[in-house]
């Protein structure tokens, strides 16, 4: 590895893009949540030329309005990485940023109040209930979300995050943003700058309901604040919406902007299909860190939201996390059934409750931060203390 944020750490010099400047190349993860895009960000991130940025639309909120901790472990305000990203941002994304504070000691964090408003704005103008409105405009030949003067710094975080990638050779740098959220994709590509390839992510929904009922820290155990917790039909009502827009909206782009990918083939062939993945990126999946027995090795990486499984690091191995399967009550499984069954057969699913696979002989292997069970799915839930749920899981 020539360097990569998570190996080296250290930012690159930053700048300014200029017209002739190239786009960013970003991996877009589309999909309903707890598919497994935690697991891919990270790997791929341990390549040559990559950023795993993690889900980069709660970047103003999370990073720098609440200073959460980045993947590093190290809070947003301190990561040397993101400081230089803020930085940047103060100086090319636009005047109200460079006025947020004329008063403050650290003009990289000047402008935590224009980062408020902006992800204020960006919840409202990506709101699901106006994503039919999205559609038609998007049919029609139009940007799916309207344009907004927000847009010079979102635009602009893109380069200012490649920039931080220090690299040898010729190839691509590449943003991984697993924001998931269609509609945000779908402002991506309207972006100018941005070279945007759509990485589809499905799992089974009856799984996905499951994982959602888990009581989850938002950055690990400790955490007070709670990842979101929707009811079983709504995290149904989610995974058919999500999927159906991503597909919607991206799959006309053709296999060079499109690809769908199950959670379940992930972790049936980690080696084959990270590999997939990373060629179709653009990436060189020579260095993707996966042994012969499947299991990862993961390097710190700074992404600055997602699930607390992006904090683990070391050698994991990667292992269905099937216990849906013989635990998810009855009613349960018939009301997700119900609610996705028009895009089960789509994805390869099946109707009835499959076989529940067999207890493992041997429990996993621990490390920091116990096994990778295709991610996101597999974060153990323990207990976690009693508080308000997070709306942003």
């Amino acid at each position: 590895m020539t360097g990569t944020p998570s190996a080296a750490g250290t930012p690159s010099a930053a700048g300014t893009s200029g017209p002739s400047s190239p786009p960013v190349r970003v991996l877009y993860l589309a999909g309903s949540g707890r598919s497994g895009s935690t697991l891919i960000t990270t790997v791929l991130g341990q390549l040559d030329g990559c950023f795993a940025a993690g889900e980069l639309r709660y970047l103003w909120q999370r990073g720098m309005v609440d200073n959460r901790p980045c993947g590093c472990g190290a809070p947003f305000n301190a990561c040397p990485v993101w400081r230089a990203v803020t930085a940047e941002l103060a100086t090319a994304a636009g005047p109200a940023f460079a006025a947020a504070d004329p008063a403050a000691a650290d003009p990289a964090f000047a402008a935590g109040s224009v980062a408020a408003g902006i992800a204020r704005r960006l919840r409202t103008r990506l709101r699901m209930r106006d994503l039919p409105a999205m559609l038609r405009r998007a049919g029609a030949g139009r940007r799916a979300v309207p344009h907004h003067a927000d847009d010079a710094a979102i635009a602009a975080v893109y380069p200012a995050v490649a920039r931080q990638v220090s690299r040898g050779g010729d190839g691509p740098v590449v943003v991984v943003d697993s924001s998931k959220l269609p509609p945000y994709g779908a402002l991506l590509r309207d972006l100018p700058g941005i070279d945007l390839r759509v990485l589809h992510l499905v799992r089974d929904p009856r799984g996905t309901a499951f994982s959602w009922r888990r009581r989850r820290g938002l950055d690990g155990a400790a955490d007070r604040k709670l990842m979101s917790r929707p009811p079983v039909w709504k995290a149904a009502l989610l995974w058919r919406v999500w999927n159906a827009a991503t597909a919607r909206f991206f799959e006309a782009a053709g296999p060079d902007r499109y690809l769908r990918i199950r959670y379940e083939d992930v972790v049936a062939d980690p080696a084959g299909q990270l590999r997939r993945i990373a060629l179709f990126a653009g990436l060189d999946p020579a260095g993707l860190p996966v042994d012969a027995e499947g299991r990862v090795t993961l390097a710190p990486t700074h992404s600055v939201a997602g699930n607390p499984a992006r904090h683990r690091t070391g050698a994991v191995p990667v292992s269905d996390d099937a216990e849906w399967v013989r635990a998810l009550p009855g009613r349960s499984f018939a009301v997700v059934t119900a609610v996705t069954l028009p895009l089960l057969r789509r994805f390869g699913y099946p109707v009835r409750r499959p076989a529940a696979p067999p207890a493992p002989a041997v429990p996993p292997a621990r490390t920091q931060g116990g096994p990778v069970q295709g991610g996101p799915a597999g974060v153990p839930g323990g207990p976690v203390p009693a508080t308000t749920p997070s709306k942003e899981g």
